[in-house]
């Protein structure tokens, strides 16, 4: 009944026709070469369906101003170059729109102009299993929580092991085979409560408000990225308004904030946000044992020198802290199965980029840090697991791209990363201790070192009759923690258009990964590991069935090797850990506490389907995804084996319809077929020799829906809207574990019912 109520009482307060007023704003933006990024003069940019536009100027940029409040299709297109299209443009009176147009070279007789556009981006370092989603996409996704990681979840392919927490599996792959890059940085996580190790947590601390786009690649992905197997998520910051000084505050589902952002002189802008939960105050009001709480910062400052020269700064903090309290037997019980993770942890990153005749140069120094502080008691308060661990890398990096003529490119670059790895941990498992069957000893651990990864790369591409589009590459990796310090991976792509609107790709290569700090420092014996590697091919088509209608299908194969394997479980690969808070239940089996050895084997294949509607002159937009999967594990028992994610079959259905400059109304819904799970027997013993993952989960499947309202006034508009999670009520189980004080099995992980929420933005 409460539920209830707090919905009618949000469509009440959304339907109050406050005074409000068509309003005026603005749009701004530049645009560029894809390829060398050099500013493109004299583009001719208009808002579709109206009579405003304007032309680059001799930086690439343009402004558009005095336009009404509204959503709008902004083009961008010059001679010589494939024109763009960007949907979901929102102009209001409190923010300054901002865009910006990276147009591919077309090979096309200049003489003849004929503009064909695309809302549809071709992505140079992804020929294949590539998806770019905008600001808005990922700000009104339902049951997204306006959180980048969320918003990817229902691209085809992807598993997200759990509905609270943002473990990505890609294709099969582990959850610490995704790699963040963060304007041009790599970041281990970018999540609250991350997962060490791994990159997996309950909740992105990217703040939503300054992303521009997020390109995602699930596969196939060039030589400029390594050291990770799977996926790389390429989020892309704004740069602050330069127009005047201004702001936005935020109410939503779990967090307040304030951003500010504007001008620094003539030529650069900057902006800062701050953000806490408030997650402890709902927590310890519903009696949880548990409460967690945070704050993220984030800051950027962008400074262009001249037309060939531009500098810029980015920092992001986030503070995560978890608390227990322990005041009656049940607290202590529930409390017994939680690894605590409380954590710091900082990323700083100052480029320099540099424009050639016919390419560019670009230079980043980096910083990323993390401060790991676990603990886990068992229901009498005795410690079962401390660990407290900090691993800061500092990075130079170099990249280069050259345009020899308008059908060759050619890229390199190198990376340097020096890390310091200081830490602790003690496993003393006790009587009291619940657990599922893995026997594990007691375990003690101090390091200190100091850690050298390396990286090269070089790539060429080459367009063939005007057609054909060629993209060759290998990347050399260096870490000097393990034995066998070097691996080189080739990489070769092939992009052919049939007709203008139907593409073949097709895309194999090696991909090599390091041992996690956290493997290789627990347990001194697993500096003999090697790099993970996985050899795989994409292949693929897709077509256009209009200019705003994207159809694509695809096929996979990926067969892993020299995965790390456990000696004294030989049932286990660290393929099948990561997601999840781990910890006793799990017998912290992603720390890589015991020894491990480079004999773990496997494969993952699948077929997947994406049919993407863009915001258009119909009103209609969403994402469709169809896909099977298969993921199979080998440990050192020689037995073959699905892998913990082996989600068979996913469906996922993401759409919304734009009534009006006011109202708008979209849905999600999720289907999965069941994930492996190990059997118990009487006593409560997992039985992982003879069962491991030998039954599976129920089928899991759910449906969001959000309402978005939006006024605009005189210098200022406001945002709100409802989001309902799980609106059928749908009791999905998501594990299944033992409970020894009535000696059966439970599930656990399930839904926790219908969750409305509200958010409220106010931008001026």
């Amino acid at each position: 009944m409460h539920r209830i109520l707090l919905i009618l009482s949000a469509l009440t307060l959304l339907a109050v026709p406050l005074r409000s007023q068509s309003e005026s704003g603005s749009i701004r933006g530049t645009v560029l070469d894809a390829v060398t990024r050099e500013p493109l003069i004299g583009a001719n940019v208009f808002v579709i369906g109206t009579s405003f536009g304007a032309a680059s100027d001799l930086n690439g940029g343009f402004v558009i101003r005095a336009l009404p409040s509204g959503t709008y299709r902004v083009q961008a297109s010059v001679i010589g170059y494939k024109a763009q299209i960007a949907s979901d443009v929102v102009v209001a009176p409190g923010r300054e729109a901002q865009l910006q147009f990276a147009l591919q070279p077309a090979a096309i007789d200049l003489e003849a102009v004929v503009v064909e556009a695309s809302y549809f981006r071709e992505i140079a370092d992804a020929q294949v299993s590539a998806q770019t989603l905008s600001y808005e996409e990922i700000r009104r996704a339902p049951g997204g929580l306006e959180d980048v990681i969320r918003a990817v979840s229902v691209l085809p392919g992807v598993v997200q092991a759990s509905a609270g927490r943002n473990d990505l599996i890609v294709r099969g792959g582990a959850p610490s085979e995704n790699l963040y890059v963060v304007d041009g940085l790599e970041i281990p996580n970018i999540n609250h409560f991350g997962t060490q190790g791994a990159t997996g947590g309950p909740l992105s601390f990217i703040n939503l408000d300054f992303v521009q786009d997020v390109t995602f690649a699930t596969g196939g992905f060039g030589a400029r990225y390594g050291d990770k197997l799977s996926s790389v998520m390429n989020i892309q910051l704004k740069d602050g308004r330069r127009d005047k000084l201004g702001g936005k505050l935020t109410l939503s589902a779990s967090q307040f904030g304030l951003n500010t952002e504007g001008p620094i002189g003539e030529s650069g802008s900057f902006f800062f946000s701050a953000r806490r939960s408030y997650l402890d105050l709902i927590f310890k009001a519903a009696g949880f044992g548990f409460v967690p709480e945070y704050w993220d910062f984030t800051g950027k400052a962008t400074v262009r020198i001249d037309r060939e020269n531009e500098f810029s700064f980015l920092t992001i903090g986030a503070l995560d802290n978890v608390r227990f309290f322990n005041d009656t037997e049940d607290q202590r019980f529930s409390n017994a199965r939680i690894l605590g993770n409380s954590q710091n942890q900082y990323f700083t990153n100052i480029s320099w980029k540099h424009l050639l005749d016919k390419g560019f140069v670009t230079l980043s120094l980096g910083r990323t840090y993390v401060n790991f502080d676990y603990l886990q008691t068992d229901s009498l308060l005795a410690p079962v697991f401390r660990s407290d661990s900090r691993e800061g890398e500092s990075s130079l990096r170099a990249d280069a791209v050259f345009l020899f003529d308008r059908s060759s490119e050619f890229s390199i670059g190198a990376q340097g990363k020096l890390a310091r790895i200081q830490g602790n941990f003690a496993l003393t498992p006790t009587d009291n201790t619940v657990q599922t069957g893995q026997r594990l000893p007691t375990l003690e651990n101090v390091w200190d070192s100091t850690a050298f990864k390396g990286s090269a790369y070089v790539q060429y591409a080459r367009t063939l009759f005007d057609d054909l589009r060629v993209t060759l590459g290998g990347r050399m990796d260096y870490f000097n923690l393990i034995d066998e310090e070097f691996a080189f991976a080739p990489r070769l792509a092939f992009r052919y258009s049939a007709d203008p609107v139907t593409t073949f790709t097709l895309s194999g290569g090696s991909y090599y990964q390091a041992p996690s700090y956290i493997w290789l420092m627990s347990n001194a014996a697993n500096t003999r590991l090697k790099h993970v590697r996985v050899d795989q091919a994409v292949a693929g088509v897709e077509r256009l069935l209009r200019e705003d209608l994207l159809v694509r299908v695809e096929g996979y194969v990926k067969q892993y090797a020299d995965y790390p394997a456990s000696v004294s479980r030989p049932w286990l690969v660290l393929a099948n850990t990561g997601a999840g808070y781990g910890g006793v239940e799990d017998g912290f089996s992603s720390f890589g506490i015991e020894d491990l050895v480079s004999e773990g084997e496997g494969y993952a294949r699948g077929v997947e389907l994406l049919v993407q509607k863009r915001l258009s002159d119909i009103p209609l937009y969403g994402i469709f995804s169809l896909s099977w999967n298969q993921t199979r594990y080998t440990g050192l028992d020689g037995v073959e084996r699905p892998g913990l994610y082996d989600q068979r079959v996913i469906m996922n259905l993401s759409a919304g319809y734009k009534f009006d400059e006011r109202w708008e109304a979209s849905v999600k819904f999720r289907y999965g077929s069941g994930t492996p799970w190990t059997p118990f027997d009487v006593l409560g013993e997992q039985l992982f020799a003879t069962e491991y993952n030998s039954a599976r989960l129920p089928d899991f499947h759910s449906m969001d829906v959000r309402v978005d309202r939006r006024w605009s006034f005189t210098g200022w508009n406001l945002i709100a809207y409802i989001d309902i999670q799980n609106v059928y009520n749908r009791k999905n189980t998501q594990a299944y574990r033992w409970d020894p004080r009535n000696s059966k099995v439970e599930s656990s992980g399930g839904s926790i019912g219908i969750l409305p929420t509200i958010g409220v933005s106010a931008e001026f």
